[in-house]
């Protein structure tokens, strides 16, 4: 459940949580063109940081771009808002959702006078897999349902409607038992969890599938820049199915399941079954870093 807080900004002002509310015949409740961000925010030794802010507006905006949706509001005013909403609702680490959508008036599939509407809302939430998962790892299935084809779906954009793929593959999966889904792509190459990008381990090399079908997500990043910076050996190509099963290690990485370590896929054990030598050594570079304990000082946004 989503812990309530104090308020959240609507339009460029902060409203009481339960008054943030919109018509009925909102243009994207109907037909789910809306663009979104995931965000979180750390409390670390120095104070609260958000992490990677401003990648995550530009690909606000990016998306926002890719939909034909124009954002009243800059860049710079989002950045402040999602700083605001944070400090307003007195909060030392949270995750944080900015909704950018298409408000009522017109209704069909074409509107041109419709409003669109910016909300930005913040609360605490832990581990989105699970603590046992991210110290343990998780069972994972390959779903049925196919990850969006580049000519169906821009997948570059970060759009709500793209998210019914997302929840049919994890219904599927929960219903038989398992932790998470894997989608493959419409080659029948790997692609990406319902929200999250997806790394393995082989032979000491780092793989994660290329940016053809997946979100460019901004942890993936992360961690590609973290391992070079630790040596490790980093490819992005096509990987197949018996690719994850063959490997060492595999994980997720993602805004709300960060650095989420795989141990079974398909019933198949990866590698000994316990998160890797090469995972830990991310995951824990990465936690220290979202907490201001180690480098990197440009990726956080203090409030």
């Amino acid at each position: 459940m989503i812990s309530e807080t104090k308020s959240i900004w609507m339009d460029g002002k902060l409203t009481p949580w339960r008054e943030a509310n919109v018509h009925v015949l909102t243009h994207s409740l109907h037909y789910g063109l809306a663009v979104f961000e995931g965000i979180r925010c750390y409390a670390g030794d120095n104070g609260s940081a958000v992490f990677r802010l401003a990648e995550h507006v530009e690909r606000l905006f990016a998306s926002a771009h890719v939909s034909c949706i124009d954002i009243p509001f800059s860049p710079k005013e989002i950045e402040q808002a999602v700083c605001e909403t944070i400090t307003s609702n007195g909060l030392r680490s949270c995750y944080i959702r900015p909704l950018v959508f298409i408000g009522s008036g017109e209704m069909g599939l074409y509107v041109t006078s419709n409003p669109v509407r910016v909300a930005i809302a913040a609360w605490p939430w832990g581990t989105y897999l699970g603590e046992d998962g991210l110290t343990k790892g998780i069972r994972v299935k390959i779903s049925s349902f196919a990850r969006h084809h580049v000519n169906s779906s821009l997948t570059r954009a970060k759009i709500s409607g793209y998210y019914v793929n997302s929840q049919l593959a994890k219904r599927e999966v929960k219903k038989a038992g398992y932790d998470e889904a894997l989608l493959l792509d419409t080659d029948g190459y790997v692609a990406e969890g319902p929200g999250e990008n997806v790394f393995i381990v082989r032979r000491g090399v780092l793989k994660t599938p290329p940016l053809t079908s997946v979100l460019e997500g901004i942890t993936r990043a992360t961690i590609m820049t973290l391992a070079s910076e630790l040596r490790i050996p980093v490819e992005e190509q096509r990987l197949t199915r018996d690719d994850l099963y063959i490997a060492e290690e595999a994980f997720f990485t993602g805004t709300a399941a960060e650095v989420t370590p795989i141990r079974e896929i398909d019933d198949r054990q990866i590698g000994s079954g316990q998160p890797g030598p090469v995972t830990r050594r991310l995951q824990d570079t990465f936690f220290s870093i979202v907490k201001g304990q180690g480098g990197h000082p440009e990726w956080l946004t203090a409030v």
